[in-house]
């Protein structure tokens, strides 16, 4: 398995998971619970990707501008993420922010696998790729253990 298609199946959880949450009824339990779900996803997933993708390729001239809009995008997120951890599900307006959040989640998806994807291929070889991807993957799920408490 190589970086991306360990990064693949994150993203698709990700989508799922605002799906269900943009789609949930308005039980503040279950809203709580898929907010929840999909913020430890979401945490756990940038922090390794910006250490095993993003670092790398801030080393890379030719990575340096793109990375920094990958980080400047996971900050917008997680901002979104403490808003809306702060706030009620039941409060007006907590589901406006949450398909902000989902909206913001799906273009930085769909940007990072069609522009970012492409160009670090070309950057990294294909041994820094698995290896990136090993890297991720334990340290993906160390940290999914770790936000969910």
């Amino acid at each position: 398995m190589n970086i991306y298609e360990a990064l693949r199946e994150s993203h698709d959880a990700q989508r799922e998971l605002c799906a269900n949450l943009l789609a949930s009824a308005p039980d503040v339990n279950t809203r709580k619970q898929l907010f929840k779900s999909l913020k430890v996803e979401l945490e756990a997933h940038a922090a390794a990707e910006e250490r095993f993708l993003y670092s790398p390729m801030l080393m890379e001239d030719a990575g340096l501008s793109i990375s920094r809009h990958a980080l400047a995008e996971h900050h917008e997120m997680e901002e979104l993420m403490e808003e809306l951890t702060t706030n009620d599900p039941t409060v007006q307006g907590w589901l406006t922010r949450a398909k902000a959040l989902c909206d913001k989640v799906n273009h930085h998806l769909d940007e990072e696998e069609k522009v970012f994807f492409q160009l670090s291929g070309k950057i990294l070889s294909d041994t820094q790729k698995i290896k990136l991807a090993k890297e991720y993957l334990a340290d993906y799920k160390r940290l999914k253990i770790k936000y969910s408490n």
